[in-house]
């Protein structure tokens, strides 16, 4: 499995928004792509402008063969809901391994 790791700075005001729109748009798109295993999003409960997007793929060939035309679209559908950018301010990629419990 591999995780995608994305954080984006929104004001909390705008964070429900956001989170819903992110949602109906991106998270109902890629579900469509071979190899999504889920989403999460993560806040923190003390008001920050931090909402962290968590993805989880199968493998990375499957998240990396989603074509940039696609990404793209769905972008441009998602920054018309919301009114505005919201630039990714940290992204990160991990795989993860699982061990047998002793």
């Amino acid at each position: 499995m591999v995780i995608e790791f994305l954080k984006f700075q929104v004001a909390p005001d705008l964070r429900e928004n956001f989170i819903q729109k992110d949602a109906e748009i991106w998270t109902a798109a890629l579900a469509k792509f071979p190899g999504f295993l889920g989403k999460e999003v993560w806040i923190t409960p003390n008001g920050s402008q931090e909402i962290i997007i968590i993805i989880r793929w199968a493998t990375q060939e499957q998240w990396k063969a989603i074509p940039q035309a696609d990404l793209q679209a769905i972008e441009d559908q998602f920054l018309q809901a919301v009114g505005k950018s919201y630039p990714i301010v940290e992204s990160a990629e991990y795989q993860v391994r699982k061990f047998p419990h002793s």
